[in-house]
């Protein structure tokens, strides 16, 4: 066992570089070995780059066959045993199932993140029943689990998951306030809205469309709806390319594809939105546009409603919603310029003082800390 070894997990490299790089990097500045464990995508040589030792794993992520899930497990068991890690930070929900029991038998301490459940609560169908199990079994084997809203900590204790292990509550995965300034839309009497996630009907895409239908009809080209995130993706909630290639050819939405440099779309638009239904962490695309000083319209759901102070600096609608999506959107189009950057202001305050994604790496460097003088 090397104590100065840390492992850090996630489904995607392409999510440790760009969620989990500034933790990487402090675990580093306290003399800490990273190995940042991943399946290989073009993100996963930048992990290196960083500093940190990339080890590449198998997971299929949306998947729900079990010889896959277990072939993932045993990886997991062979690299923690053949590298001894002494504690282990798991991101993502395959990682936090597989990487927990792998570093049980290993012998390797484990912190975990419940970055939102997603549908996992709410489905009944007998893969998210057989994931209830799995999750159950797996966090009690846990030695830390991070929550990053409250509502995911609360059903943990309903369900009894997990009730004896040492737990806490982060502001969400944070905002990097040095990268994310506040930037000003321009004032050309163009209202321009972005969403940014990965194109899943549950994250509001239809709504937003919908709602983008109603108000182009009634604004013409003075208002623009842009959509940035993961096309296509493996999810029974996926938007499909024909779908968004059709909204786009109707002349309702503007689909941006993915992009390295979100700051760079954000700093465009007049207000972020996130009409969502998805049981959510805390949106990072909600967190970064406020630390850019945007309005925000997001829903009365688990972990997007703690980003918003309705009427202060943004507005909150009903989930599943065209009708009050529709309205807290053309709210933020009749304001005056002013206005919405005052709202801008209002965010970014909101944003230092309670998503600083410095209070989130330093609660992980100690709960680290906490784990070691344990070991």
């Amino acid at each position: 066992m090397y104590k100065n070894t840390i492992a850090i997990t996630a489904n995607t490299s392409w999510y440790l570089y760009n969620f989990r790089k500034n933790t990487i990097l402090a675990l580093l500045e306290q003399g800490y070995s990273v190995i940042a464990i991943a399946p290989f995508d073009v993100y996963s040589q930048k992990l290196t780059d960083l500093g940190a030792t990339y080890l590449p794993v198998k997971i299929d992520s949306g998947g729900t066959n079990p010889v896959s899930d277990i072939a993932t497990f045993y990886a997991f068991y062979k690299l923690y045993k053949h590298h001894k890690p002494c504690v282990t930070l798991n991101f993502t929900p395959k990682n936090n199932i597989y990487s927990t029991l792998a570093a049980k038998c290993a012998g390797v301490k484990t912190l975990n993140n419940i970055a939102g459940l997603g549908t996992l609560f709410i489905n009944e169908s007998i893969a998210s029943k057989i994931a209830r199990v799995l999750y159950k079994y797996s966090q009690s084997k846990a030695d830390f689990i991070f929550f990053q809203n409250e509502d995911d900590r609360a059903l943990f204790k309903q369900h009894k998951i997990a009730h004896n292990v040492m737990s806490d509550r982060l502001p969400g995965s944070g905002a990097d306030l040095s990268r994310f300034t506040v930037t000003a839309a321009p004032d050309d009497g163009v209202t321009r809205f972005l969403l940014i996630a990965r194109m899943l009907f549950d994250k509001g895409i239809g709504q937003y469309l919908e709602a983008a239908r109603v108000l182009k009809k009634q604004y013409g080209d003075t208002v623009e709806f842009r959509l940035l995130g993961f096309l296509d993706v493996d999810n029974p909630s996926a938007v499909s390319k024909a779908q968004m290639n059709a909204w786009v050819a109707e002349g309702v939405v503007n689909y941006l594809g993915t992009s390295d440099n979100v700051e760079a779309e954000i700093a465009q638009v007049d207000c972020m939105v996130l009409p969502s239904y998805y049981r959510e962490g805390v949106p990072k695309s909600l967190l970064e546009a406020g630390a850019m000083g945007k309005p925000i319209v997001t829903t009365d759901n688990v972990g997007c409603r703690e980003t918003v102070d309705d009427g202060f600096n943004g507005f909150i609608c009903e989930p599943r919603s065209t009708e009050s999506l529709t309205d807290a959107l053309n709210k933020i189009i009749i304001m005056p310029h002013s206005e919405r950057l005052k709202f801008g202001v209002n965010s970014r305050h909101k944003i230092e003082t309670e998503f600083d994604e410095k209070i989130v790496i330093n609660k992980y460097l100690v709960a680290v800390k906490q784990l070691l003088n344990e070991a």
